[in-house]
């Protein structure tokens, strides 16, 4: 058995888009290249590797197993492109997975930061809720992770990164803007605007609200953080939010911040990656950039 890592990329590309045409236009292939290549390698492994489902091409069992190495053998053979090739000015390829608040919030300025050192390194972003970022991070669709919630999945290793302040929030004519501390009681009957299940926001409001607030009981579900904020902004509830998130509505006094009976409401956001992933140069200076920001917005609170 003698395959190639042309082979191994294509397979790769095909696997990330579930289809020859898009994964020939991703590599700057032909459609028919893409395919040979595809079926000389499942020739060769005596295997099919993917099942098609309508138009779209799936990993079956052995495709899944050899994904995995394949991704590895590619990023190896990366490294050796950037170890022996000029380290410093070589470009590299970095896919970043980062949750709604991160990422929106954030992760420019880090990237900001980044580019400035690291100018030969394009980074790719998508951002998602929580859920999505690890499932993308354990799937290796994702180099790296930045989530709002933990994370206790034991393929993944985890750090905790940034400290976050998650602050309630209401207009300034609420009528909860000039009661000074607010009951938890009155919290209880309030409207809240809360994110979906699956958001790393959501899971820690609930993890630190309810075992306060016992129930929620008139709710409004927005899929993202600038929907919510406005809404509040508009008088239609109160929510607790980030306060990366709302510092501006905050500085501008269309926000106010709400004083309650509940404890001060904290949490981490985390970084991740998977512990089979290989750690390219490019991978361990955005791992390290990551790092020296938490300790400069330390060192600025």
């Amino acid at each position: 058995m003698a395959f190639s890592f042309r082979q191994l990329h294509i397979f790769c590309a095909v696997a990330r888009t579930g289809s020859t045409t898009t994964a020939a236009e991703s590599i700057s292939l032909s459609q028919s290249a893409t395919s040979a290549a595809l079926n000389e390698l499942e020739a060769q492994l005596g295997s099919r590797l993917f099942e098609r489902v309508g138009k779209r091409l799936h990993l079956n069992e052995t495709g899944r197993a050899l994904l995995p190495q394949a991704l590895r053998l590619l990023d190896d053979v990366q490294q050796l492109q950037q170890q022996f090739g000029n380290a410093a000015s070589m470009p590299a390829n970095l896919a970043v997975a980062a949750s709604s608040t991160i990422g929106n919030y954030v992760l420019p300025r880090l990237l900001a930061s980044f580019q400035k050192t690291h100018p030969n390194i394009q980074v790719t972003i998508n951002i998602a809720n929580t859920g999505t970022v690890i499932d993308q991070v354990q799937g290796f669709d994702a180099d790296v992770g930045l989530i709002e919630g933990p994370c206790r999945s034991p393929h993944l290793l985890v750090e905790p990164w940034l400290e976050d302040d998650l602050i309630l929030v209401a207009a300034p004519f609420h009528p909860f803007a000039n009661q000074g501390r607010v009951s938890l009681e009155a919290l209880r009957q309030a409207r809240w605007l809360l994110r979906e299940d699956g958001s790393g926001t959501r899971d820690e409001v609930n993890h630190l609200l309810l075992p306060q607030l016992h129930y929620l009981p008139d709710t409004l579900v927005m899929g993202g953080s600038e929907a919510i904020k406005h809404s509040v902004a508009a008088g239609l509830g109160i929510s607790c939010l980030s306060r990366w998130v709302v510092e501006e509505q905050l500085s501008c006094g269309s926000l106010i911040a709400l004083s309650s009976d509940l404890p001060p409401l904290r949490r981490h956001f985390y970084l991740l990656r998977h512990g089979e992933k290989f750690v390219s140069p490019a991978l361990e200076r955005f791992w390290t950039c990551c790092e020296s920001f938490s300790s400069v917005n330390e060192a600025a609170s």
